[in-house]
């Protein structure tokens, strides 16, 4: 079993370039660099809805000082505005369906040059849902530089998710939507897991 934050991880950053290792087993070293003035390393965390990506993006933005960016916490927050694109994501959200590409890529984009002057690396939460979300990323806002994939059986995120729906108070936190989503993931990993082989770390 592979672990984020096991006896020999180790997560640094020297200079422009990031080296990442997991239980001693070493990733490419790649240079950063940018089609905007991001010109920090980009990580992006993908996972099925209940995986754990929020949890173990807390721990690495505790011992490496990342900015850790959610598209969906981005999504909601949008929403919670009352803005008009923000009513438009409460109907999608609320069918379990993905929100348009552009709508995700601006928010994160936006977030991201917001804080860019004191981050030291981003973690990009829960992005991309599919394929075609990484290609535009990495054409208009920065390269990824590593991918972590938590993968989790589907009963055990059902479950998760059941239990978060409790206390969250989210409209897409019911058995219906939930599953909805999780069908929607499903169909979208394998390309993205395809596309991005030399870039990707399976977590379990």
């Amino acid at each position: 079993m592979v672990m984020l934050f096991g006896k020999h991880n180790d997560l640094q950053r020297n200079r422009d370039k990031v080296r990442i290792t997991i239980n001693s087993e070493e990733l490419p070293i790649v240079d950063s660099a940018s089609n905007t003035d991001i010109n920090v390393p980009v990580v992006w965390v993908i996972g099925g809805p209940g995986s754990g990506k929020g949890t173990q993006c807390d721990k690495i933005v505790e011992k490496y000082g990342f900015t850790h960016l959610s598209s969906g916490d981005l999504l909601r927050k949008e929403v919670a505005s009352g803005s008009p694109r923000g009513k438009e994501l409460t109907a999608i959200m609320e069918r379990g369906a993905l929100v348009p590409l552009d709508i995700v890529l601006e928010l994160i984009k936006e977030a991201m040059l917001n804080s860019i002057s004191v981050a030291k690396g981003f973690l990009i939460d829960g992005y991309p849902r599919e394929k075609e979300q990484g290609i535009r990323f990495e054409e208009v806002v920065a390269p990824v530089h590593t991918i972590l994939f938590f993968e989790a059986k589907q009963d055990t995120l059902v479950t998760r998710l059941l239990h978060r729906a409790k206390t969250s108070g989210r409209a897409d936190d019911n058995e219906e939507t939930i599953k909805k989503r999780l069908q929607t993931f499903i169909a979208h990993t394998d390309q993205i897991l395809e596309h991005y082989t030399d870039k990707m770390k399976k977590v379990r």
